[in-house]
């Protein structure tokens, strides 16, 4: 049986080390982070590797999105 427990950062450490005591409990971390996002994100630096000419400036993104709609 899986239970996903929700527990507040300053009782975590106390908590897990109670739990590490159980013989009969295991314990795995998920990521919250999808692999096809990472497999996304890595593309992406290996294109911006290869053609850093296309990089685009984040800040001038956000000021052309400013003028274009009226944020």
């Amino acid at each position: 049986m899986k239970i996903t427990l929700d527990i507040k950062e300053n009782r975590l450490s106390t908590f897990l080390a109670f739990i590490k005591t159980l013989d009969y409990v295991s314990i795995s971390k998920e990521d919250s982070i999808p692999q096809w996002q990472k497999d996304e994100v890595n593309q992406r630096l290996k294109d911006l590797e290869k053609y850093p000419e296309r990089a685009v400036d984040f800040d001038q993104v956000m000021e052309d999105m400013e003028k274009k709609y009226g944020l």
